[in-house]
C-alpha cells in the first residue's frame, strides 16, 4: 500500500482501520486487532517518536492552561507511552477508548471527557493533527485547532472545520496565551 494510503489509516478508530485493510471482511477484524494489540503491547508502544519541541510547548501551556490527551488510542496504550517519553505530567487527565471500542468515536470521547472533568467547552480548544480531532471539537463545541506537524495536512483540517492551522509547536503557547483566544 502506498504512503499516501497508509496516512489515511492514521487516526481512525481500530475497528475502521482495519475493516478497510481487510477489504470489508469482519471476521478478519477482532483477530488482527488481537495481533496488532500484542506486538504494539510488546514492542509497538516505545517506536514513538516525540515531534521536535513538544516538550516545551507542553511544559509552556501546562504552566496556564489545564491539558488533557483525548485520543482513540486505548488509554492502556496511551499512558504508558505519555509515561515513557515523560509527558504524561503536564496533562491533567489521559483520555483513550476501552479495547472493546467503547468511545472509539473521538466526538463521543471527547464529550465524555468534557462531562467528567467539567470543561466549558466554550473557553476550551481541541488540538489536533486529523480531521477526527477537528471533527470532535466542532461537534463539542470547542475551537477546532490544526496542527500541520502530524499526519494530517493543511486542507483536510481546514475542510473538517479548523479555525486556525499552526506549523510549528513553538506556536502553541503564543497563541493560547493571547488574552482574546480559547483556552
Amino acid at each position: 500500500m502506498p504512503d499516501h494510503d497508509l496516512r489515511g489509516m492514521i487516526g481512525p478508530p481500530m475497528q475502521d482501520v482495519f475493516f478497510t485493510l481487510s477489504g470489508g471482511n469482519a471476521d478478519l477484524v477482532a483477530d488482527a486487532i488481537a495481533h496488532y494489540r500484542d506486538r504494539y503491547a510488546r514492542v509497538g508502544l516505545y517506536e514513538n517518536e516525540v515531534y521536535p519541541g513538544i516538550p516545551e510547548a507542553l511544559a509552556t501551556l501546562a504552566q496556564s492552561h489545564r491539558l488533557f490527551v483525548c485520543t482513540s488510542k486505548p488509554h492502556n496504550f496511551a499512558i504508558p507511552i505519555l509515561e515513557h517519553f515523560d509527558l504524561a505530567r503536564h496533562f491533567a487527565g489521559i483520555y483513550g477508548c476501552e479495547l472493546d471500542g467503547t468511545r472509539a468515536d473521538k466526538r463521543e470521547l471527547l464529550a465524555w471527557l468534557i462531562e467528567r472533568e467539567h470543561v466549558e467547552p466554550d473557553t476550551a480548544a481541541m488540538i489536533g493533527d486529523r480531521k477526527f480531532d477537528i471533527a470532535a471539537a466542532v461537534a463539542n463545541g470547542l475551537v477546532p485547532i490544526g496542527v500541520l506537524w502530524g499526519h494530517g495536512n493543511e486542507a483536510e483540517l481546514r475542510e473538517a472545520g479548523a479555525d486556525v492551522c499552526l506549523s510549528e509547536p513553538d506556536e502553541l503557547a503564543g497563541f493560547f496565551n493571547r488574552p482574546t483566544n480559547a483556552g
